[in-house]
């Protein structure tokens, strides 16, 4: 061997590097808070097997040009779960591993059993359980109806183990759950740390793409709802879903937070209860509340998650206080576009909330982060202050802007067909809506159709060009 050669092999075994267990970060100093995420103690020391060396005449797999390529193999098989086929675009593409994401108790583990137990009709499915015995697990799946004979059950800790399991299977679905619960002999310090986490999700990457084998893991959320661990382990996966749900409600939506193999703003809703969970195909109704009087601080509007359009109540309540502060507490809103959208009622409408707390809340625990809420969030507030009801049977739609101007927002048509389906009557939408060229003028009244449906009757629509414009329509 050459001197230059030995020389840079001696360094590739002796060099020692640090790294951010949260983002990846690598320097060659140790410090004590990251440069890229900047987190504090979270730069360890990489060392010999933190070292990549590329070995000499290592095999891999030729390189071939694109057209030959067998494209089928990433084609989505389904999961029997059709709300769940929903978010992740068709179902589970082989060798991808995907990441499921939750609080404790809200339905992951029955959610995936379901799951598993349809996919184990047509092939083998291995779930590994570390959390809880293999006896509870069993009797879940007594309870939900999941006993299937392709369906194999392992109750292990140790990632080794893990392994072994899979080689004697051989499944073609596997669930871990969860993931902080496994320990692997060659990483650093407790299961469920950084290091082990980081250190297990890699070798289970690793696994799953080897084997063409699909795999979700289990993962925990922290206090603040984000996933709990390094944040490398969302890079490593190719699917991220939320689960999310109130405790105390039996609705729950997954979310896909990013999908290399589909949309990513799909949701999935499903209804969980003791014989299992059933995916809720037409959910229109969870979101808002039937009432026989108009109540003030209410007003629905129509949200799109991914290519579902679902009707949504905002509910607001503006009470006098004598605090110096007033609250503005918002349940299921986005709080940041709620306080832009008071401060725009109160310089461009005069409105008085300084003295007042303000709520906000959506109905039925369902998260909107669609920018069309912000005129329906304008009136609800207006009602409540006012203490005068919106009409019956109106919808409102639209973002609104700092200089008090309304502004159209996509699918516009599809909302309106969705709530003339359930019988809402009229609805209050930017100027310029309806029209691909924006040709209507603002506070123009017309009659759309409302779809396929003939005997449905006509579906009035205003137009409005600004905040004071529409808050004249609807009073």
């Amino acid at each position: 061997m050459s001197a230059p050669a030995a020389s840079l092999l001696h360094m590739a075994k002796t060099a020692t590097g640090y790294r951010c267990a949260e983002c990846g970060w690598r320097t060659l100093k140790w410090v004590g808070r990251c440069g890229e995420c900047q987190a504090w103690g979270t730069v360890e020391e990489e060392g010999a097997k933190g070292v990549n060396v590329v070995r000499a005449g290592a095999t891999t797999a030729p390189a071939v040009p694109i057209g030959q390529v067998k494209a089928e193999i990433a084609t989505a098989r389904t999961t029997g779960v059709a709300e769940l086929d929903r978010v992740l675009g068709g179902g589970v593409v082989p060798g991808a591993v995907m990441l499921l994401a939750g609080e404790p108790g809200i339905g992951k583990s029955t959610l995936l059993l379901e799951a598993a137990a349809s996919i184990a009709e047509r092939a083998t499915v291995l779930y590994v359980t570390g959390e809880e015995s293999a006896a509870q697990v069993r009797l879940r799946a007594d309870r939900i109806g999941a006993l299937r004979d392709n369906l194999y059950l392992a109750a292990e800790t140790e990632l080794s183990a893990l392994v072994t399991h899979v080689e004697k299977v051989q499944p073609r679905f596997l669930v871990v759950d969860s993931v902080q619960t496994i320990g692997s002999a060659q990483g650093t310090g407790v299961p469920g740390g950084v290091t082990q986490v980081r250190e297990v999700a890699a070798n289970l990457v690793r696994l799953a793409k080897e084997r063409n084998m699909a795999t979700v893991l289990v993962g925990h959320v922290t206090k603040e709802g984000s996933i709990a661990g390094p944040r490398t382990l969302e890079h490593l996966v190719d699917v991220v879903l939320s689960f999310e749900g109130d405790r105390h409600s039996r609705l729950r939506l997954v979310r896909a937070v990013k999908n290399r193999y589909g949309p990513t703003d799909e949701v999935g809703c499903f209804d969980l209860h003791e014989r299992g969970i059933e995916g809720i195909t037409d959910p229109t109704g969870l979101f808002v509340s039937r009432r026989s009087t108009p109540v003030p601080g209410t007003c629905v509007t129509v949200t799109v998650e991914g290519t579902r359009p679902l009707p949504a109540e905002v509910q607001a309540l503006v009470a006098r206080t004598e605090a110096q502060q007033p609250r503005r507490t918002t349940s299921g809103l986005d709080s940041y576009r709620v306080q832009m959208v008071l401060a725009v009622l109160e310089r461009r409408l005069n409105a008085k909330l300084g003295g007042c707390d303000v709520f906000t809340a959506t109905v039925g625990g369902l998260k909107i982060i669609d920018p069309a809420v912000d005129l329906s969030v304008m009136l609800a507030v207006a009602s409540a202050a006012g203490d005068k009801p919106l009409p019956t049977g109106l919808v409102a739609l639209g973002e609104v802007g700092l200089a008090g101007e309304l502004r159209p927002v996509k699918d516009v048509r599809r909302r309106l067909t969705e709530a003339a389906r359930l019988g809402f009557t009229r609805a209050l939408v930017p100027a310029g809506s309806l029209e691909e060229g924006g040709s209507k003028r603002p506070g123009q009244r017309s009659l759309v159709p409302v779809g396929p449906v003939a005997y449905a009757p006509g579906f009035e629509v205003v137009q409005a060009d600004n905040v004071w414009d529409a808050l004249t329509h609807v009073t």
